[in-house]
């Protein structure tokens, strides 16, 4: 099949006639991409003790091709940043130590790594907390107990003045992953956990300059941007959206302006690029283009940088939304997960493994994790 770019010119590339679009070189900032399939940040539940181990090496290997793009899986920011068991952080010097041969890995292969930093918020209970204590969120208001089949704990309420100590979390996780050999970090302001509770309107009851307007609920997030920016250059600083989301009980009255709100905003900082998730779904069309209901073209338009979508993506829509310049790059999850191979797989169009989702957050450093079969050519 062929596609047809921006222009209307074909896509090819090495001498290759009919190159998918998702197989089709990119320039993100000042990385050269060879393709613009990325793995997309995937909790996997297998770093214990908050302490990656070597079977990730494995894991991330698997999936690294000579110019694509990872996005490690979740990493937390301090020791109040959990929400699930076996998360990695990157707040001590052997959490650190421990990323590094797996990062040296990857770029052995040729791919470019960020690190995922992350705080999980009020998301989270009292067992993955120091001595026990209440989750820290922007609010006091709890998630439903057993929502996601989990056992949430009822957050305490940050006041004004602990919030730069947060910040600076950031600021030195980025700094930390940076130490690590991770090329840049991607910020974690998606999927219901601390930065989106502070954004989200469903979430945020605060009565201080961290609540009530847009701007306000949004300041938490442009702090820490600022922060990362000032601490390893926006030239390695992504970060990832979810404002149409209401996972994690975390919705907004108006998702559209607040997309568009932070896309703007992101601009004043020059970060490499913006990660957004849709809902997940079939695109429909609309005015002879295929769209979701919840289109992100206002917020792809406005943004300056990378634009990379997510969100339930496989082979055909993901060279759609690159041909028709909807998105720049596509992040896979669960479809990357059970294809180690994928790249392969979507040059050749060939059939794809089916992902197990009963092991996505088993604690086995095999099963679930390293034991997807290749493609056998």
């Amino acid at each position: 099949m062929l596609y047809k770019g921006k222009k209307g010119e074909v896509n090819s590339m090495a001498g290759k006639e009919a190159m998918i679009p998702l197989l089709t070189p990119y320039k993100m900032g000042k990385f050269n991409l060879s393709h613009r399939i990325v793995l997309a940040p995937l909790t996997r539940c297998r770093s214990y003790n908050n302490i990656p181990k070597s079977h990730a090496v494995l894991y991330y290997t698997q999936r690294a091709t000579h110019g694509g793009f990872l996005i490690a899986e979740a990493t937390g920011v301090s020791i109040t940043a959990q929400g699930y068991p076996d998360i990695p952080g990157i707040w001590t010097k052997e959490q650190v130590k421990a990323w590094k041969p797996i990062v040296e890995a990857v770029h052995e292969k040729g791919a470019i790594f960020f690190c995922q930093i992350c705080h999980a918020g009020r998301a989270s209970n009292y067992a993955f907390q120091p001595h026990g204590e209440a989750p820290i969120s922007c609010t006091n208001k709890g998630l439903t107990p057993g929502l996601d089949g989990q056992d949430w704990s009822p957050p305490g309420r940050l006041r004004t003045d602990e919030i730069p100590n947060i910040v600076n979390d950031f600021r030195l996780a980025a700094r930390n992953a940076i130490e690590a050999g991770f090329d840049g970090v991607e910020i974690h302001g998606a999927y219901g956990y601390l930065i989106e509770q502070f954004m989200k309107d469903q979430v945020n009851d605060r009565t201080d300059q961290y609540g009530g307007s847009l701007e306000n609920r949004c300041r938490f997030a442009l702090e820490v941007v600022e922060a990362v920016v000032n601490g390893i250059g926006a030239d390695k600083v992504g970060m990832r959206l979810s404002p149409y989301s209401k996972g994690m009980e975390a919705g907004d009255s108006n998702p559209e302006a607040l997309g568009l709100y932070m896309a703007n905003e992101l601009n004043k900082f020059g970060i490499v690029y913006v990660h957004v998730i849709q809902k997940r779904g079939k695109a429909i069309k609309i005015n002879d283009k295929y769209e979701t209901p919840y289109s992100l073209l206002p917020m792809r338009k406005a943004f300056k940088g990378a634009f990379i979508v997510a969100g339930g993506y496989d082979r055909e829509d993901g060279n759609r939304a690159i041909a028709d310049n909807y998105a720049d790059l596509v992040a896979f999850g669960r479809m990357f997960l059970a294809n180690p191979d994928l790249p392969r797989r979507f040059e050749l169009n060939a059939p794809l493994n089916k992902y197990n989702e009963s092991t996505f957050y088993l604690s086995d450093p095999v099963i679930g994790y390293t034991d997807y079969p290749f493609l056998e050519v």
